[in-house]
């Protein structure tokens, strides 16, 4: 759950009430909450009678949430993992519900030790799991044309060539070590306008957690587990909190609809067994109230969809058109 301006944020769950009503947890019901973070929804969840498995990644999202885990003895099982493998977890009859709240958490921006907040002075890491490829590792070492593709097709930037330009220029001088070391050359070659909502710095370094933790790619998988995980009539919920992540998402519903394949160029007429049903409307966003409230939840946007009894499908990454970033597997030296 990404801050807008990157800085220290008080953990509320976005959208809670409206994931609630799309989950429908009970009494008798078996819910996975794959991202765990500081407990938000696990905890809602709980409360409404229904048990839990949650995952999560971070391991220090682990260790924080065993009091959780003590409190509701044999109702919270909670797992280290990443939720593109929440098919593992699942016992042979099916889960009930599935909740996936995308993003990094509050809990680790307010952590400078994560190197995940541009407003903070702290490593420059951001890996969720804590090992692998940090983004120090990828500012310091990826060529000036892979440094420009990260940030056009992961954060969006508009001055991707003119920030990469600037990276490779002052990692000639001195490494990248610190989160403000990047950020505030960030600044400097793109200074903040009046007009502007968001710090300069926002998307070089969403583009970077992006990358570090394959969040994309983990999220099509992790849809893909809930498909084959959920049993007949279990719910699916999603909330993203940017347009990389809301199109996947928007993306698996509408394959899973049941709608003829193909395009104007091949059409097709024969229809595929929807393997999902809406909830609701399409797409529900926060209500004014609660972004005032919660700045967390301006961006946010809630998909749901009920699992119906066809066979899961295969796994077909195409269907996403993610960005292709599959030639920068090494670093350049």
């Amino acid at each position: 759950m990404t801050d807008a301006d990157g800085g220290p944020v008080r953990h509320i769950p976005v959208l809670l009430k409206e994931v609630l009503e799309a989950l429908a947890p009970a009494p008798g019901k078996l819910i996975l909450d794959g991202t765990f973070g500081a407990g938000g929804y696990t905890s809602a969840i709980l409360a409404a009678g229904a048990d839990v498995i949650a995952l999560d990644r971070d391991p220090t999202a682990i260790a924080a949430g065993q009091a959780m885990v003590a409190t509701h003895s044999g109702h919270l099982t909670l797992v280290q993992s990443q939720f593109s493998q929440l098919a593992d977890q699942a016992p042979a009859g099916g889960l009930d519900g599935v909740v996936l709240d995308i993003g990094v958490s509050s809990m680790q921006l307010d952590e400078a030790e994560r190197g995940f907040s541009f407003s903070k002075t702290g490593p420059l890491d951001m890996r969720m799991s804590a090992s692998g490829v940090s983004a120090a590792d990828v500012v310091n070492r990826a060529k000036l044309a892979d440094l420009i593709r990260i940030f056009v097709l992961l954060g969006e930037e508009k001055q991707a060539p003119r920030i990469a330009h600037a990276i490779e220029k002052r990692r000639a001088e001195a490494p990248f070590v610190t989160t403000r070391d990047l950020a505030g050359l960030i600044e400097v070659v793109t200074p903040r306008k009046a007009k502007d909502k968001i710090h300069p710095a926002t998307r070089v370094f969403q583009a970077l957690r992006i990358f570090v933790n394959d969040e994309l790619g983990e999220l099509a998988q992790a849809l893909f587990a809930a498909e084959r995980a959920l049993k007949p009539g279990g719910r699916l919920v999603v909330v993203t909190f940017h347009s990389l992540e809301d199109r996947i998402v928007k993306k698996f519903f509408s394959d899973r609809s049941g709608r003829a394949a193909g395009s104007r160029h091949m059409p097709m007429v024969q229809e595929r067994a929807a393997t999902f049903d809406a909830i609701g409307k399409a797409v529900i966003s926060a209500s004014d109230a609660e972004a005032e409230i919660n700045p967390r939840a301006r961006s946010a946007k809630l998909r749901a969809g009920l699992r119906t009894s066809a066979p899961a499908e295969a796994a077909d990454l195409s269907i996403f058109d993610l960005p292709n970033l599959a030639s920068l597997g090494k670093l350049g030296g």
